[in-house]
C-alpha cells in the first residue's frame, strides 16, 4: 500500500498531528514533536503520549506511516565540541520523544561542516552522533534526509548518505528520507520516466532501497543541480509530474510514508488524491 500525505500541524499538542492528517484525506503524516525553531521545550505530559496514540489508532495511522522531523537548529556534524554537544543532546531528547509516542523514525538533515573541518570530518561526526542516540535508545530507526547541498551541508550526494550509514554500528536502525526536491536541486534529475530509472538506479547502487524509509513529495522552483532548497507544489516548478507517477507506480516506493512539503496547505488534498489517481490508473 502507498502511504501519502503531508507535514501537518502539532499546534496546541502532538496529539492534534493525526487529527489534522485526517482532515487532507492523508494515510501518511510528518510532524514536529516540539518546536522546530527552539533548543528547549517542555516534556510531553502522558495526556498528551496517550491522546496521541489514541487520535492515531481511531484515524488509522501505524507508525511505519509516520515520518517526525527533528529540530531545524540540530547540526550532528558541527565542527565545534560545545555546539556539536548541544545538537547531539537535542537529537537525543527528539529520539526519546519519538520512544515516548511509540514512533518507528526520526527524520533528519545530516549537518553542515561550516566550512571549519574536512567533509570527512564532519560525515564521521554525524555517524558518532547517530551512535550516540541509538546507544540510549530503543527502537526507533535514525533516517537521514538528503539536502539540496545548499551552503556547507552535507548530505546531497548518495555516496555521502552511504558514507554515513558505513560508520552507524546498529545498521537496523539507520536509513534514508529521499526528498525529491532536494534530489533535483543536488543534480539528480527526474524530469522523465528514463531520468528516474538512472536517479533510482544510482540510489539503489550506492546506499540501497532496504534503506529507503520515507520520502518528501515535492516540485522544486529552481532548476537542475542549483543546490537551492525551494520547494513548490507538485507539477507546478521545474521537474514536472513524471517523478511523481513514477513513485506511485514502482513498489519500491510502497510501505514508507510519502510525504509533501510543497507551499500551499490549501492544495494538499487535491495533490493527495492526484497521487492516488496514479496508483489507480497504473492498476
Amino acid at each position: 500500500m502507498y502511504y501519502v500525505g503531508a507535514h501537518v500541524s502539532a499546534s496546541g499538542g502532538v496529539e492534534n498531528a493525526p487529527l489534522n492528517a485526517a482532515e487532507i484525506g492523508a494515510n501518511a503524516f510528518a510532524l514536529f514533536t516540539k518546536n522546530q525553531r527552539r533548543w528547549e521545550a517542555k516534556p510531553l505530559s502522558a495526556k498528551n503520549i496517550d491522546t496521541f496514540k489514541a487520535n492515531c489508532e481511531a484515524n488509522g495511522f501505524g507508525p511505519e506511516q509516520i515520518l517526525p522531523h527533528d529540530s531545524y537548529l540540530i547540526n550532528l556534524g558541527h565542527p565545534e565540541q560545545e555546539a556539536l554537544q548541544k545538537s547531539r543532546d537535542a537529537f537525543l531528547d527528539e529520539m526519546q520523544r519519538c520512544e515516548q509516542l511509540g514512533l518507528k523514525y526520526l527524520n533528519f538533515h545530516p549537518g553542515s561542516h561550516l566550512r571549519k573541518i574536512s567533509v570527512d570530518e564532519c560525515l564521521a561526526r554525524i555517524a558518532e552522533s547517530i551512535n550516540f542516540a541509538l546507544d540510549q535508545t530503543e527502537g526507533v530507526v535514525a533516517v537521514i534526509e538528503n539536502t539540496a547541498g545548499q551552503g556547507s551541508n552535507l548530505g546531497c550526494e548518495f555516496e555521502q548518505l552511504a558514507a554515513i550509514i558505513d560508520r552507524v554500528e546498529d545498521k537496523t536502525r539507520v536509513g534514508v528520507c529521499l526528498d525529491t526536491c532536494h534530489t533535483f536541486s543536488a543534480g539528480y534529475d527526474l524530469r522523465t520516466p528514463e531520468a528516474c530509472d538512472r536517479t533510482f538506479a544510482q540510489f539503489a547502487d550506492i546506499v540501497g532501497f532496504d534503506y529507503l524509509c520515507g520520502m518528501h513529495i515535492n516540485d522544486s522552483k529552481v532548476a537542475l543541480g542549483s543546490r537551492v532548497d525551494r520547494h513548490h507544489s507538485l507539477g507546478q516548478g521545474e521537474i514536472g509530474w513524471d517523478v511523481f507517477r513514477y513513485i506511485m507506480t514502482d513498489s519500491r516506493f510502497e510501505g514508507i510514508p510519502l510525504v509533501l512539503e510543497t507551499i500551499d496547505p490549501a492544495i494538499w488534498h487535491e495533490e493527495i488524491q492526484q497521487l492516488r489517481r496514479f496508483t489507480l490508473e497504473a492498476a
